[in-house]
């Protein structure tokens, strides 16, 4: 059973990067207008989140940022955040978002 789980999980791999590299960065931006911005500044243009949360352009430019890495995290949220469930498309799309906040 064990090695039928392995197995499984090595082909489902592929699946879930390839729909992280199909992500859509604007459907990432509408949903961060919905659920981020009371806490989050989500775009260039809002001027207020709350003290006590990174904006998106500090999240993309900490060391180490990873985009897959932050879609999966997104799927389930610490508990500071807002009880909502995203749909691994909604958390890549989300995190694709994100990416485009990051300095070059």
């Amino acid at each position: 059973m064990r090695r039928f789980a392995f197995v499984l999980s090595l082909a489902l791999v592929p699946l879930m990067s390839g729909s992280l590299k199909a992500a859509d960065a604007d459907k990432g931006k509408i949903i961060a207008e919905r659920w981020c911005t009371s806490c989050h500044v989500v775009s260039d243009t809002q001027r207020k989140g709350t003290d006590a949360t990174p904006s998106f352009a500090a999240i993309a430019d900490q060391s180490g940022f990873d985009a897959d890495k932050l879609a999966f995290f997104l799927l389930d949220p610490h508990p500071i955040m807002p009880n909502f469930a995203l749909s691994r498309a909604e958390a890549a799309n989300l995190s694709a978002y994100i990416a485009t906040f990051k300095r070059r």
